[in-house]
């Protein structure tokens, strides 16, 4: 029978020959990925259930990412839970201070994720991993304790969404804008429990960078994952980097789709999501009236070298407006070196920016660029719930790395446009 990309990857998982959208399997998994902040509570649980063993020490990875380096007494204690836990049990894939990167930009980089793989995640935008063409979600931390001990998961197959991609991107639009305007047009939960699986012959023009973001921000608009078909720019990140042999699956030319949507790339315009949803969508040229207190240029959405280079195009040479506190943050020890020596990263700080080593920080509202009442931050960032960033009184934009950069030269939000 007919099946979609992420079906095709789930039959061979749960050892089957087809599966139908709704169908509950049980299936084998790649890796087991867990954080700082869920990581301790999969511990708890992986205790309570009686576990004593992980079903593979090279298929779980464990990142201290989001208060590292720790910012108080209760994300110390979190992070001494996980480094115990991964050197009891010899967990070949932990990165702590020094070694670590934001989640999502890590593991790609590291090839500790690879095509074809089934991946759950205690993090919603686990999701980032279909980029390279493999099936991966964000789960609970019980999901995750029960992962990390039998090597298995149960899912509901999901049904899909077609997102056909035409044309080419404008040189101010990036990733980041595809998908703030699609999750425009699907709302929120308008790909609830789907599959949001990206095809056609534009996304030839649309770099790895551009894909793992496009990818981690479909949990935004409800999708159970996100999915770009292999080809040869995924084929080109993968070799020499991946640490196991990929798998290549193609969905049925006649596989069935609840929706299909026209993208023509050529069309996308520079695109802020305004406060408080990330589908409250408008074109950056329009918002010039909304003065900002603070930028944050990183994440697991945009932290990689393409968004930092895009950043420095845009700010060397030149100075952030006065009154606003620009924040940029590599997503990897990799990438902050490349900042480093390519002298980008003296370039920030000329500009008068502070550079972080990687860490979530500011996304969640955790710590390193905390909002106040009333204040705006226009961010590289993925969600702008209320109280997102700090106070509930506080406002996020999202943007791409152009028009965060540009806006941070402003003073207000503006869309970048070449001198």
């Amino acid at each position: 029978m007919a099946m979609t990309m992420t079906q095709k990857i789930l039959a061979k998982h749960a050892g089957v020959d087809s599966v139908d959208a709704g169908q509950l399997i049980n299936a084998k998994l790649d890796i087991v990925l867990g954080n700082d902040i869920t990581t301790p509570v999969a511990i708890g649980e992986f205790c309570k259930a009686g576990f004593t063993d992980v079903f593979d020490k090279d298929r779980i990875a464990i990142v201290l990412d989001h208060f590292v380096p720790n910012k108080d007494i209760k994300s110390a204690e979190q992070s001494k839970t996980c480094r115990q836990f991964a050197c009891h049990h010899c967990i070949s894939h932990f990165y702590d201070v020094g070694k670590m990167g934001i989640e999502h930009a890590l593991l790609p980089e590291a090839g500790v994720v690879t095509a074809g793989d089934c991946i759950i995640g205690a993090d919603s935008h686990t999701c980032t991993y279909g980029a390279l063409g493999a099936f991966s979600t964000g789960v609970g931390s019980t999901d995750m304790a029960a992962g990390m001990a039998t090597g298995m998961a149960w899912f509901k197959v999901p049904a899909a969404i077609k997102i056909d991609i035409t044309g080419k991107l404008p040189e101010n639009c990036s990733g980041k804008d595809v998908i703030l305007t699609i999750i425009g047009k699907l709302g929120v939960d308008g790909a609830l429990y789907k599959s949001m699986e990206f095809t056609g012959e534009g996304i030839k023009n649309l770099s790895m960078d551009d894909r793992l973001c496009i990818c981690n921000m479909a949990i935004e608009a409800g999708a159970k994952n996100g999915i770009f078909p292999v080809d040869d720019v995924t084929i080109q990140y993968l070799e020499g980097r991946s640490q196991r042999p990929y798998m290549i699956f193609s969905a049925d030319e006649d596989a069935v789709y609840d929706e299909v949507i026209h993208v023509n790339l050529s069309e996308i315009v520079p695109t802020v999501s305004c406060p408080h949803l990330p589908s409250n969508t408008k074109a950056a040229a329009n918002l010039h009236h909304i003065k900002i207190d603070q930028v944050v240029i990183g994440s697991c959405t945009n932290g990689r070298l393409e968004d930092m280079e895009a950043a420095y195009n845009i700010l060397k040479g030149r100075q952030i407006a006065q009154g606003v506190r620009c924040i940029i943050i590599p997503g990897t020890m990799n990438i902050l070196r490349e900042c480093v020596q390519r002298g980008w990263y003296t370039a920030f700080i000329d500009a008068g920016a502070v550079v972080s080593t990687p860490t979530c920080g500011p996304c969640l509202g955790g710590y390193m660029g905390i909002l106040a009442a009333k204040e705006r931050c226009i961010a590289t960032t993925n969600r702008n719930f209320v109280g997102r960033m700090g106070h509930v009184d506080s406002e996020v934009y999202l943007a791409s790395p152009h028009t965060a950069a540009a806006s941070a030269l402003a003073g207000y939000i503006t869309e970048y446009k070449e001198d």
